[in-house]
């Protein structure tokens, strides 16, 4: 019996030693993970307080480049509060590239990024409402604009495709403008970005240019009548003249070259001869621009200074225009220029900022700073000299061209003393009492910000 006993006794010893290893192993285990766990965690404690200390200006930046990420995705519209502005035009869902004004001055037309075209009355730029008709430009969208002749229809350059296309205007039964279709599309000519078109206001041509040193002549149809080198090692501007003869470049070099666009009495075109330059600047020229007759030209460049031209000579017989006023500018970048119908105004565009010179005395009249996020793309006077419209980010705004008033003014009050009759000097001063009350209306009793001129 004690053999038994002792033998039984054996294995429950080591059974219950076998289950105490076993436990202590278990508990051995438990407090290494606890160990652990506790050492991770303060490690992970002691790194978020150090990423935090270490790293808050980058969590702020991160933080505002989240918020301007947001506002690049929906630009606000700079407030621009100025006694000029005459009204703001809102339509867009992204950047205007290009404006044009018809030439019977009723109408205003816009292409966009966002494939819009759109067709605005001049009429209502006082109004707070602004209706437009819209056009889509299909699979592709508009650089630039211009209106035919008769305003029955406009050519845009297509950014993608590098080419021109003509859009119909349909009319309505009142005889207002209606649906836009598009018409055909010219032939893919350009190697280069086309960076300006232009149609002549007797119809018999259409100009674009390229920004190598090419521009091209076409007729209405699509079909290329002449093609010009320019010689200026890159194009910058070009345009065709409100009168319709001439067509225009400028670039690299210190110059505007002018070239006559000919035809016979019967219509058929001749040839494109070189006609006059603008020679006084002492580096590229950024634009320049022609009043209604292209008897007077303004020119803007990377010297820093815009000119003021009477291009009304016999450049058939090589007399070069004459230099009339020289005035400084103040930006430093790309530069556009335009100068109003009547030759009396130019408007000098710089980065955001437009300003304002009295082209007779080249006196600067004004500056408005802070019109377009992004910059300025395009500016054009009406036909009537009354506005100044500019274009960029998702808005055109209308300026109220005062300037041009008061030049307008100053010009009555030397005719009223030249006046060779009682009459006439009635009639000039009913006509200087009119442009006083045009501007009272827009600035109201005082000058205002203009004052400070």
């Amino acid at each position: 019996m004690a053999d038994i006993s002792e033998a039984s006794s054996v294995p429950a010893l080591a059974v219950t030693a076998a289950v105490g290893a076993v436990v202590l192993l278990l508990v051995l285990l438990c407090s290494v993970w606890k160990k652990e766990t506790k050492e991770q965690k303060q490690d992970s404690d002691e790194n978020q307080v150090t990423k935090t200390k270490a790293d808050p200006v980058k969590q702020e930046k991160n933080s505002k480049k989240s918020k301007l990420n947001v506002r690049t995705k929906k630009p606000q519209q700079l407030q621009v509060n100025h006694p000029w502005l005459a009204s703001t035009l809102k339509g867009n869902s992204s950047a205007v590239l290009g404006i044009d004004f018809s030439p019977n001055g009723k109408y205003l037309i816009t292409t966009a990024e966002d494939r819009c075209v759109m067709l605005w009355g001049t009429k209502d730029f006082n109004q707070r409402e602004h209706k437009f008709i819209k056009g889509i430009v299909e699979l592709d969208h508009g650089t630039q604009v211009k209106f035919s002749p008769d305003t029955k229809a406009f050519i845009v350059s297509l950014a993608n495709d590098n080419a021109l296309r003509v859009y119909r205007i349909g009319k309505k039964d009142d005889g207002s403008p209606g649906n836009i279709t598009s018409a055909f599309d010219f032939p893919k000519t350009h190697q280069s970005d086309i960076i300006s078109i232009g149609i002549a206001t007797n119809g018999r041509f259409i100009m674009s240019c390229g920004s190598d040193t090419t521009i091209l002549i076409w007729t209405i149809k699509g079909e290329v009548l002449d093609t010009i080198d320019t010689h200026q090692m890159n194009n910058s501007f070009a345009c065709v003249s409100p009168c319709g003869r001439f067509v225009a470049s400028s670039g690299f070099t210190p110059d505007v070259k002018v070239w006559e666009v000919c035809f016979d009495k019967n219509g058929s075109y001749v040839d494109t001869k070189r006609a006059f330059e603008l020679k006084g600047h002492s580096a590229g020229v950024y634009s320049f621009s022609f009043n209604n007759d292209s008897s007077r030209m303004a020119s803007v460049s990377k010297d820093g200074t815009w000119k003021y031209w009477d291009t009304n000579v016999r450049y058939e017989m090589n007399q070069d225009p004459y230099l009339l006023h020289t005035g400084n500018i103040s930006y430093s970048g790309y530069c556009l220029i335009a100068l109003s119908p009547d030759g009396r105004t130019v408007a000098v565009g710089g980065e955001n900022s437009i300003t304002f010179f009295n082209a007779i005395s080249s006196k600067e009249e004004e500056t408005v700073d802070n019109i377009h996020i992004g910059g300025l793309v395009d500016l054009s006077f009406d036909t009537t000299n009354k506005y100044l419209v500019t274009a960029g980010d998702r808005y055109v705004h209308v300026f109220h061209n005062v300037t041009g008033y008061r030049a307008t003014i100053e010009d009555l009050l030397e005719k009223e003393k030249k006046a060779p009759s009682t009459a006439v000097r009635e009639r000039v001063r009913q006509q200087i009492l009119d442009a006083k009350s045009s501007l009272a209306s827009i600035l109201g009793q005082s000058n205002g910000h203009a004052s400070s001129k």
